[in-house]
């Protein structure tokens, strides 16, 4: 199986540093890590070459125009762009357990995308570790909230597919089979701003027959604390959202489609 890891970015360079440091001590690499840039300056491309240059699996910076926050339309352009039969997607303000490859891998599943969660550390904690006095985190570090959700227990973990209650979907940490992604078309881009764009696909995912499975207990992630986004489009967010839900929508018109040739294996989008 081929993976495919795709994390997103808007100009915190320092923390795409981080996240892509994390990425370099995988137990498990990818087959190629792809950056889905909303639109950052030069100082992000800085890191993203630097990181290139020394990964030992191809490393692609999907770029566009910053024009807003297009999350989704940056996010449809580099799973058009990534080769991998699965996907796992991620934001660039994470730090990832060095194991948190290999566990999405060990739960790949056909018919099923995966949602895992995060444990949130706080701002003081935060700012410790963008200056480097932190070097690593544990889950009984002061400053990490959320403590269970990076425990690493596999037993527990395997358990809690079976067991567990669904969860929120967190677009941080998600993993899909590239051909389900096809064909619900990825990512509605009308969805703009803030809010909701990764609930509806899950939604979409789910009336096309495709299942949720969560992780919890592996995938473990510790989310670098920052203010809250603009949320002045979240109330329009939620109603496409909702239409999605009535309308039992399997499959969106403005999506990936916009980026993969008529075969739908093939991108149209350059890799830089």
């Amino acid at each position: 199986m081929t993976l495919s890891l795709i994390i997103s970015t808007y100009n915190w360079p320092r923390a795409l540093y981080l996240c892509l440091d994390s990425v370099m001590q995988q137990s498990l690499m990818p087959t190629e890590i792809l950056i889905a840039d909303d639109g950052s300056g030069m100082s992000t491309r800085d890191v993203v070459e630097h990181f290139a240059a020394i990964s030992p699996v191809p490393l692609h910076h999907i770029w566009h125009e910053d024009r807003g926050f297009r999350l989704a339309a940056i996010r449809n352009k580099a799973i058009a762009a990534s080769c991998g039969e699965y996907i796992i997607q991620i934001d660039g303000d994470l730090i990832l357990h060095r194991d948190f490859i290999r566990d999405h891998a060990a739960f790949a599943r056909k018919g099923y995308f995966v949602t895992g969660s995060r444990g949130i550390i706080t701002e003081m904690l935060t700012q410790k570790v963008l200056k480097g006095e932190i070097p690593t985190l544990n889950p009984l570090m002061r400053g990490v909230r959320n403590s269970n959700n990076v425990m690493r227990i596999p037993f527990l973990a395997s358990l809690y597919r079976t067991f567990g209650p669904t969860r929120f979907v967190k677009g941080c940490n998600m993993a899909f089979w590239r051909d389900d992604l096809i064909r619900v078309n990825g990512y509605d881009e009308t969805f703009t701003g803030w809010g909701r764009e990764d609930t509806e696909l899950a939604v979409r995912l789910n009336n096309s027959g495709i299942r949720q499975q969560c992780m919890k207990f592996r995938g473990v992630v510790f989310h670098l604390y920052h203010g809250k986004q603009d949320r002045t489009t979240l109330s329009a967010n939620e109603e496409r959202y909702q239409q999605s839900i009535r309308q039992h929508r399997t499959r969106c018109e403005k999506g990936l489609d916009s980026y993969l040739s008529p075969e739908n294996t093939s991108p149209t989008t350059d890799k830089n």
